[in-house]
């Protein structure tokens, strides 16, 4: 089944911002009339039909679209995710004439909070949802609100809210199996908060592999992805006997703030205990030692997202899409098991 058309399809191709399209479509003024037969043209030619949701908001749209980020402002300081993110989601709302209204919260509750007020203030036409836990009261407050939302690194099926993913699962194998290669047989991990389902889900893969190669997952000690939590996670496993011979951190901020950590306690990365992260971030590859990491491509989910969360906008029906899957990039941080 092709997809539906949307006037997202219809701005790409006219050359045009989907504010753009909307007027021309809708006969509102500010467009000139060569620019609407343009438009009009590229509409047909790609057999776009107008849906019902769009026609009926048609006048009432803000073109702003809203995320609210619920974490620490220190950790957003120094995590590159977001900006790779939210570059993503640019790149697709600057080509459409749309807007990201971001806020930061430090709680759930804030969170839910700021995301009723955009909406109640009519400020958004649709959000995106990151940091997906389970529960999480944001679904049934979109649902209730009747607003478009994308969800994160969530699975789908979701009712009423379209979900984009990337795969962690191809990424943390083919770190562990790196590992399992190089002799390391007590592989310990340093987890996000466990109540996001990404964090859950990277410390599952970590869990089935190892006991697929029956091997003893653990220990397995709790984060925040901060550089603080990896310091802290150093200090509990290091100390362990027997200790662990490498540790996959589920962030890069934390594998940094462990080898730190390491190094002041007196062991060598990797020569006393291997350490890899997660994400992928452009300062891995220049730490010391260089991390081994897990790569994520937040640019690509940012634009899928919004891809989303646009066609949602225009009336389309929740969906799911894959961006590619996390890959290995095996650097001077992991080596041979002391």
């Amino acid at each position: 089944m092709q997809p539906r058309i949307t006037i997202v399809d219809v701005a790409r191709d006219a050359g045009v911002s989907i504010a753009t399209v909307s007027a021309a479509l809708n006969h509102r003024p500010g467009v000139s009339e060569a620019t609407r037969e343009r438009v009009v043209a590229t509409a047909n030619e790609l057999g776009w039909s107008p849906s019902l949701r769009g026609r009926s908001l048609s006048q009432k749209l803000a073109f702003n679209v809203g995320l609210v980020i619920q974490r620490d402002p220190s950790v957003i300081a120094s995590d590159p995710f977001f900006a790779g993110f939210i570059s993503g989601v640019e790149s697709v709302l600057e080509d459409g004439g749309y807007a990201l209204v971001l806020q930061v919260a430090p709680t759930r509750q804030r969170a839910v909070q700021r995301y009723r007020r955009l909406a109640d203030d009519h400020r958004v036409d649709g959000v995106f949802l990151t940091d997906v836990s389970v529960p999480d009261p944001r679904f049934d407050l979109v649902r209730t609100l009747g607003i478009p939302a994308v969800a994160i690194n969530a699975t789908p099926g979701w009712k009423g809210i379209s979900t984009v993913r990337q795969s962690h699962e191809p990424g943390i194998n083919a770190l562990l199996e790196h590992l399992v290669e190089l002799g390391h047989r007590r592989i310990a991990h340093v987890s996000g908060p466990r109540d996001y389902i990404h964090a859950h889900d990277r410390e599952a893969a970590w869990r089935a592999f190892l006991s697929a190669r029956h091997l003893r997952p653990g220990p397995a000690v709790e984060g925040d992805f901060s550089l603080a939590a990896g310091s802290r996670a150093a200090e509990t496993l290091l100390r362990r006997q027997p200790r662990p011979t490498a540790v996959f951190c589920a962030n890069d901020l934390m594998a940094i703030g462990f080898i730190a950590k390491a190094m002041e306690m007196g062991f060598s990365v990797p020569s006393d205990v291997s350490v890899a992260g997660y994400d992928g971030i452009d300062v891995g590859a220049y730490a010391q030692p260089t991390l081994t990491t897990v790569a994520t491509a937040p640019h690509s989910l940012g634009e899928h997202a919004a891809r989303a969360l646009l066609a949602m906008v225009d009336g389309e029906q929740a969906s799911h899409a894959e961006t590619e899957p996390t890959r290995l990039v095996a650097r001077a941080s992991t080596g041979p098991a002391a």
